[in-house]
């Protein structure tokens, strides 16, 4: 991504937004709401036109490449998802084939063995033949997240994917996601959330108004002086001690004392 700008009519989402992502590379976009995340990834999925500037893919303009070959490289999970129709979940995750089939476009055997797969990797292959519909909408996030997993994509674009998690499942999504990566899938993902980006990036990207504030690696970005320029609020970083061999480190938000519960005696 190189100078991307990006306007709605009159108001300025983008400005002069650039980065690069190597292949097996973990990136966490953060920033508060209204910084321009989605937007970003939206215009990295072709979704939307940069007015200026232009997003590259293996060397070509994403906006150059035709749809199909598209989702065979990049699959998306977005925050939310509405069923529109009651299909099993099964058949929801195997929607993630599509890119890969024939001119018949009938599924094989092999697309049926990837989206189950791709289930029980995230723990979900109960639900197989229960009603998308009828499922929980945290159940339903993991089946997204397993439907782009089978369109075995080379990148995986992520907005906000554990947002409507329990916090075990949160850290199930975010280690595959991790082993994803280990495994040469770029991954890049947009988290509300600094001790998400902790455990997972390799770098992360901060944005502010429209802009890149800092790009780098953890200990370059997750600092108090850089999480107060884009919160707006106190947080203090510090290492935590989980063994005799091991420590971690965490984002803590600090909040006004006026705003504390009393302690009742």
């Amino acid at each position: 991504m190189s100078g991307v700008h990006f306007s709605y009519g009159k108001h300025k989402v983008l400005t002069d937004v650039s980065f690069e992502m190597k292949k097996g590379e973990f990136v966490c976009i953060l920033g508060a709401n209204g910084s321009g995340k989605t937007t970003l990834l939206k215009t990295i999925l072709a979704f939307l036109k940069p007015q200026q500037g232009s997003v590259m893919l293996n060397g070509q303009n994403v906006q150059e490449i035709e749809e199909k070959e598209l989702a065979k490289k990049i699959a998306y999970i977005p925050q939310a998802h509405t069923p529109p129709f009651p299909f099993k979940v099964k058949d929801v995750v195997l929607l993630g084939r599509t890119p890969h089939l024939n001119c018949t476009c009938r599924h094989r055997t092999q697309d049926e063995r990837i989206a189950a797969d791709a289930m029980d990797r995230l723990g979900i292959g109960v639900l197989a033949e229960k009603r998308y519909t009828e499922i929980s909408g945290g159940q339903r996030q993991m089946v997204i997240i397993a439907r782009a997993l089978a369109q075995q994509p080379e990148m995986l674009i992520m907005d906000e994917p554990t947002a409507s998690l329990d916090f075990g499942n949160q850290y199930l999504v975010l280690a595959q996601m991790l082993s994803l990566s280990e495994e040469g899938m770029g991954v890049l993902m947009v988290t509300h959330n600094p001790d998400h980006a902790i455990y997972c990036a390799d770098r992360i990207i901060a944005m502010k108004g429209g802009r890149i504030l800092t790009v780098g690696k953890t200990c370059e970005v997750i600092t108090e002086t850089a999480m107060r320029s884009v919160y707006n609020m106190t947080v203090k970083v510090r290492d935590v001690s989980l063994d005799r061999h091991t420590s971690a480190t965490v984002c803590i938000p600090v909040p006004d004392v006026t705003d504390l519960p009393a302690c009742n005696e």
